[in-house]
């Protein structure tokens, strides 16, 4: 198997534009999932009944084929970008909505009772004290979500989209291997250097755990 570097080189602008839109694609699945799952996580939380149903749920989601999830929106939203995005969102929320619920348990029961007696409002409560403590496992979440949401766009070609997965469509039909190798090493490239910036941010966020090892 040899790669056409011509091909590559001729092809600039149009790998660029695919691999930015898979980007897109990606990002905006795991930015709507911790939306969703972020609200929903307290719930699960805070209101153990409702614990196992919505863990449940986003597990029976999860176990849907990509493919027919995506040929499920097809009659709501089209052959759009919101069909390759919704499809995605659903997939992230499983991740997501698991560790944060696992974030927010990790929290020692000592440190928001200490927050209680100084008078603190529930609401602040969650925001200055549960959150920052619970970002390291949400954090996990968020990488593994975004990784894998960076490997499921390319499934959405089969409706239309599908970022980098393009190539690899383009490549099986003319037996051609050129674009399915750089599908796959752009693929590849943009969830390391994704996992890495999250690494980073993390880094950044949560300076207590650096004080602590």
């Amino acid at each position: 198997m040899t790669i056409d570097w011509s091909w590559i080189g001729d092809h600039t602008d149009d790998l660029t534009t695919l691999t930015f839109s898979h980007l897109q694609a990606a990002l905006s699945a795991v930015f709507f999932g911790l939306l969703i799952s972020l609200p929903l996580a307290v719930v699960a939380h805070r209101v153990r009944p409702l614990r196992g149903f919505l863990l449940g749920l986003s597990n029976v989601l999860f176990t849907i084929p990509s493919i027919a999830i995506f040929v499920l929106l097809l009659p709501v939203s089209g052959l759009t970008r919101t069909t390759t995005v919704i499809g995605l969102t659903i997939y992230s929320l499983v991740v997501l909505l698991r560790n944060t619920v696992e974030g927010l348990d990790s929290v020692p029961a000592k440190t928001k009772e200490a927050a209680k007696a100084m008078g603190t409002r529930p609401l602040r409560t969650l925001l200055t004290v549960e959150l920052p403590l619970a970002l390291p496992v949400i954090m996990a979440g968020v990488r593994i979500a975004t990784v894998m949401s960076i490997s499921l766009v390319s499934v959405a070609t089969y409706i239309g989209d599908g970022g980098l997965g393009q190539l690899f469509t383009d490549g099986f039909q003319r037996n051609f291997p050129t674009p399915v190798i750089a599908g796959v090493v752009l693929t590849l490239l943009l969830a390391l250097v994704a996992d890495a910036l999250l690494v980073a941010i993390q880094y950044v966020l949560t300076p207590w755990t650096r004080r602590r090892a």
